[in-house]
């Protein structure tokens, strides 16, 4: 039986990347790996675990919000449009929607190709009636559509609060240049995780089975796989924390000692309890996201939460 058609796309987000901006990030005060490089294919394995997790309410939370309003999403979208995930990762949420907005094509974007490969195939083959195509991009640098079809209204789908991982003047800044995507007519679909109980944030990015953990370590072993390294994940531990004055969850790698690591010849050193930044995870009112948008260009149609008031999603416009 042949394997489902998907209109790929290799942008080559690969190696060369990787290894300039951990040279870049190694050498930053503080040091920083950007969260990017967590989804290789053992990392968006992991993650799809974390989301399981019963500490990790935000997946849950926002497939329920998803499943009970994507009725309100269609009407609000239109059918026949040309729906681009960005971070398509497993493709699981899109689901929810499909059925309900029944778009002309599909466009998913993520940085693994291994893992959009997979999960592009099978959305292909569960949906026959379905174009789609699968671009491997950064989307975070790149957002071009390559041979999708031009004339079609373009609905973003941006879950997960995948927003969240970008400073505030970096999230305005990739929202002001979604909009190069969207065209006059095109609108933008987010999930927004929001602010609470800072219990509730740390135990979500803390699980006690250590999953959390191992994804944030992955990216070390990425490392020590794909570069010329010296690099021991082991001598570095997972911290995550609520920053209430910057109003994030920020995850970090923690070296466990005084160490040198060297990276393509070049050498870093570390004191003991030295961290690498690998995540930062803003959370957002209603109001404070509303203000964000509307400084990036965009009209807050819509928007939905649950009962508990822990995520949101949103239905933006384009102003004007």
């Amino acid at each position: 039986m042949n394997a489902p058609a998907v209109n790929f796309y290799d942008g080559h987000p690969g190696d060369a990347s990787l290894l300039d901006e951990v040279l870049r990030g190694l050498a930053a005060k503080p040091k920083v790996i950007p969260p990017k490089f967590f989804y290789d294919k053992r990392g968006s394995e992991l993650f799809d675990a974390i989301c399981e997790l019963p500490e990790y309410y935000p997946t849950r939370t926002e497939v329920a919000i998803l499943r009970d309003y994507a009725g309100s999403i269609a009407r609000r979208a239109g059918q026949q449009c040309l729906l681009v995930e960005l971070g398509s990762g497993a493709s699981k949420k899109v689901r929810l929607l499909l059925e309900a907005l029944r778009p002309s094509a599909y466009m998913g974007i993520d940085i693994s190709k291994d893992f959009l490969l997979e999960s592009t195939r099978k959305l292909a083959a569960d949906y026959p009636w379905l174009e789609v195509h699968a671009a491997c991009a950064d989307y975070s640098q790149s957002l071009e559509l390559p041979h999708c079809p031009s004339n079609l209204p373009k609905l973003a789908f941006f879950p997960g609060s995948s927003i969240g991982n970008f400073d505030p003047q970096e999230a305005l800044l990739f929202l002001e240049r979604l909009k190069l995507l969207l065209d006059p007519d095109g609108a933008l679909l987010i999930g927004v995780d929001m602010k609470k109980d800072p219990q509730i944030l740390e135990a979500a990015y803390n699980d006690a089975q250590g999953v959390t953990a191992a994804f944030n370590l992955n990216v070390l072993k990425r490392i020590q796989r794909e570069l010329d390294t010296d690099l021991d994940p082991a001598a570095f531990r997972h911290d995550a924390f609520y920053n209430d004055d910057a109003g994030r969850v920020e995850m970090h790698l923690v070296s466990r000692r005084e160490q040198q690591v060297r990276v393509d010849g070049k050498r870093f050193s570390f004191d003991q309890g030295e961290s690498i930044h690998t995540e930062s995870s803003y959370k957002y009112t209603v109001a404070e996201f509303h203000e964000l948008a509307r400084g990036a260009g965009y009209e807050a149609e819509e928007v939905w939460t649950d009962p508990r008031q822990f995520f949101s999603v949103h239905y933006l416009r384009l102003a004007g």
